[in-house]
């Protein structure tokens, strides 16, 4: 039904406030075709996606029930759509919710049943759900945004094969512009959504080519300053250095430093089946390949962004070589005499790159001459984003939009923050914004006059998001800045290759959309009829359900290492925080997980497991808790090398409070190459094994990868909990450090120089003050201490905190 207001017609719908969404012929039926079956939804950026996804949530909500979930993959577009979905819908404000990561886990396990519309990041949802905080039972309609993103191990794979499993209704709607880059990219996109329909709409078509302008774009060339130009020269000059290594090492048989980045992947695809081989020069070229890649992407700050950049990016080097276990790529890399020649040639250059002066004569044009009235400069850099803002604020009203985070220190914009700066743009309180790529996808950001690119994306995907933000009411420019003779015109291309390609797969994704609709529902058809009826596959031939294994080990009534019966059952005396263990088959097991180990994907598996529940907490001791005796710490090779060449002692750490808590600690190693991906003895690593087993008492078990790691903590959790019939109980907190061990921490954080000299400056000095105030000359005298250690001492402890 629709209701006339003058020339507009609006939608009716009980769920719907009157005069709110627009009467659109193509979105009506691209909301009809997803009312009727989980369907992909493809529409040109600014048309609307989010009005289909709202009105199938209306439909769904009205004639089933239920709660709809909708997933958006930055806290500024769930902030966004929260606004639009509590304009449009009747609901009451208070039953549509916010759910990031700045809503406290046990209210969002509250908010959840109150709400009739939960508007999302897909992480929060992601460890809500392995955690075992919310249920998907009954969402009746599920969102993706930007569903481009399903790929890998992105949260939105794992959220939507929860969905289908746990939802008694299940309706899944999948919403992008730039779905993909072929057919291929878009099926895995539609399959891994348990997507069976494709809902195509383009500019194209009658009903939407009258809600869309032409949008030019245009390409202005720069020309590279000779300083600029002999600061890359001179990296480059070792870049060919080290490719000639690499082709001694036969996986290349060029020394361009212009080489693409495909050969690159091939060669460390080469390096790494050397290391495979246990050869040693596999590592070795793996380390020169590493210093490469770094000073590739100086060479690209240089062409590309700003010498600042540039400046900032050595800097970083700098504080990484000087880090405790710093690698030898890093080291060799601020050692290089031509890599300091650069540096030195940066730090002097006081001039601008051209292209914030061809950015500056863009604006004017645009908002000057032109008379407009906002523009939006997007580039790659934050460090770039920070000096250009700085640049473009004496002659314009600038501000800077960037994201929350950043690993190499750049102040990030809180989401309040984001959200101030967006609708102080919106208001036309500024004419000018400075962003980074988190305002490319989907951000309601205003028609602008001017999109200008600083550099090229050669990501298809990217530039279309970019380049819908102009164009919408009124024709619109697109500007591209390129460095002549650098990356820049080898991304613009390849970004131009890829558009084109992604515009004729969306125009044949049209035309096979019917075909495409089949191919997909059969393979869900083939998926149906390969499940067993009860969730599980015929083909099920997991260890847990091998006879036999539930006799293994121990007889019942073999005392603990604690002397406690191995087969005691927990009674009304357990301690209070114990969790009952399941009692029969049919119950689930329990896996208590540190809020920590999200990082990797065991806890995720887990929680799809049949039979296996998870549960988020931050654990004092362990990564994971199977029972009120068993606990487990989980490291990789790699991080257990780590303490032996380190010097960091923080396993041994965690090891002797693991055994203080429970009775049967367990130390999980995960990976191979134990005696070879370092340069480490093997009696070393025999001899910290044989003091995890004999000195505290601890099971060492071995794991080849995350997925080895998964399946046997859910055969330790079924032993414990059903076969021993054990509870679960999280207990134990990590012991405090003493007097010493405190002052050996304090000294030892100075630049990183670890417990074993941090001991050594101890003794000599006799306390953590003397040490502070100690001449070099001085630090020089302790044993182990050399100039590089005592010079990074005294620049730590003496220079002024900017």
């Amino acid at each position: 039904m629709a209701a006339t207001d003058g020339d507009a017609e609006y939608v009716e719908h009980p769920l719907l406030a009157s005069e709110v969404i627009e009467q659109r012929a193509y979105q009506r039926r691209l909301a009809d075709t997803a009312a009727a079956d989980h369907t992909l939804v493809c529409l040109p950026t600014g048309l609307g996606k989010t009005t289909v996804s709202l009105l199938v949530t209306a439909d769904r909500l009205h004639e089933v029930g239920g709660t709809a979930l909708f997933l958006a993959p930055t806290k500024p577009l769930v902030q966004q759509h929260a606004a639009f979905y509590r304009d449009a819908l009747t609901l009451p404000d208070e039953a549509i919710t916010v759910f990031t990561g700045e809503v406290r886990p046990e209210d969002r396990a509250d908010l959840w049943g109150e709400s009739r519309v939960v508007i999302a990041t897909p992480q929060v949802v992601e460890n809500d759900l392995i955690g075992g905080r919310i249920s998907l039972a009954d969402v009746t309609h599920c969102t993706f945004d930007e569903c481009h993103r399903a790929t890998g191990d992105y949260a939105y794979v794992y959220i939507a094969e929860r969905y289908h499993a746990d939802a008694e209704a299940p309706l899944v709607t999948g919403m992008s512009a730039s779905p993909g880059g072929d057919e291929e990219a878009i099926m895995t996109v539609c399959e891994n959504l348990g997507l069976r329909e494709v809902a195509v709409m383009t500019e194209d078509d009658a009903d939407v080519d009258e809600y869309t302008h032409d949008t030019d774009v245009e390409w202005e060339r720069v020309t590279l300053p000779d300083a600029v130009l002999e600061i890359r020269d001179a990296i480059n000059e070792v870049i060919v250095d080290r490719l000639e290594t690499l082709k001694e090492l036969g996986v290349t048989n060029t020394t361009s430093p212009d080489l693409s980045q495909r050969d690159l992947n091939r060669m460390r695809g080469e390096l790494q089946e050397l290391i495979d081989a246990d050869q040693s020069e596999g590592y070795e070229g793996m380390s020169v390949h590493a210093e490469v890649m770094k000073l590739r992407r100086a060479v690209e700050l240089a062409e590309t962004q700003s010498v600042e950049s540039l400046r900032r990016y050595f800097e970083r080097q700098r504080n990484a070589a000087r880090a405790s276990g710093a690698s030898k790529a890093s080291q060799r890399l601020v050692a290089e005499p031509k890599v300091r020649e650069a540096m030195r040639k940066a730090e002097a250059f006081d001039d601008l790159h051209p292209k914030f002066r061809q950015t500056r004569v863009m604006l004017a044009r645009t908002l000057g001459i032109g008379g407009g009235e906002r523009v939006i400069v997007f580039t790659e850099s934050r460090d770039t984003a920070e000096a250009l803002t700085d640049f473009l604020s004496e002659s314009f009203d600038v501000r800077r939009f960037v994201g929350q985070g950043d690993k190499d220190g750049s102040d990030g914009m809180t989401q309040k923050e984001q959200g101030e700066t967006l609708d102080a743009f919106r208001a036309g309180e500024f004419e000018v914004l400075v962003s980074t790529s988190v305002a490319e996808e989907g951000l309601d950001v205003p028609e602008v006059d001017l999109v200008l690119f600083y550099e090229p994306v050669p990501t298809a995907i990217r530039s279309i998001q970019r380049k819908g933000r102009t164009g919408r009411q009124d024709e619109g420019r697109v500007v591209v800045l390129m460095a002549e003779d650098t990356r820049d015109e080898a991304f613009f291309w390849i970004s131009r290759r890829r558009e084109r390609e992604m515009e004729d797969e969306l125009a044949k994704l049209k035309g096979v959309a019917d075909e495409m609709a089949e191919e997909l529902d059969g393979d869900q058809t083939a998926l149906d009829a390969f499940d067993d009826g009860d969730g599980t596959a015929e083909a099920d031939g997991g260890a847990a359900a091998q006879p036999g294994l539930a006799a293994f080990g121990p007889d019942e009534g073999d005392g603990g290492a604690d002397g406690e019966a191995g087969g005691d059952r927990p009674g009304d005396d357990e301690p209070e925080g114990v969790v009952a263990a399941a009692e029969g088959d049919d119950e689930a097991v329990e896996v208590v997980v540190d809020q920590r180990e999200l990082d990797s994907a065991i806890a995720r598996d887990l929680s799809t497991r049949e039979g296996v529940e998870t549960r988020l907490e931050t654990l004092a001791v362990g990564d994971y808790v199977v029972s009120d005796r068993v606990a487990v710490e989980r490291k990789t090779v790699a991080d257990f090398l780590d303490t032996l060449t380190g010097g960091d002692r923080s396993l041994f750490d965690q090891v002797g409070d693991l055994s203080r808590h429970y009775a049967r600690p367990v130390v999980l190693l995960e990976g191979e190459g134990l005696y070879e991906e370092r340069n480490v003895h093997p009696d070393a690593i025999r001899g910290a094994l044989a003091s995890l087993t004999v000195d505290f008492g601890v099971s060492v078990l071995r794991t080849e990868d995350e997925g080895d790691t998964t399946d046997l903590l859910a055969v330790l959790a079924e032993r414990e909990q059903t076969t021993r019939d054990r509870a679960v109980s999280v207990h134990g907190e990590k012991s405090a450090k003493t007097l010493d061990e405190q002052q050996e921490y304090v000294v030892g954080a100075i630049a990183d120089i670890g417990p074993v000299t941090a001991r050594a400056l101890l003794e000599h000095f006799g306390s953590v003050e003397a040490v502070m105030t100690a001449r070099e000359e001085d630090l020089l005298a302790v044993g182990g201490v050399g100039e590089v250690t005592a010079d990074r001492i005294r620049t730590v402890v003496g220079s002024d905190y900017r």
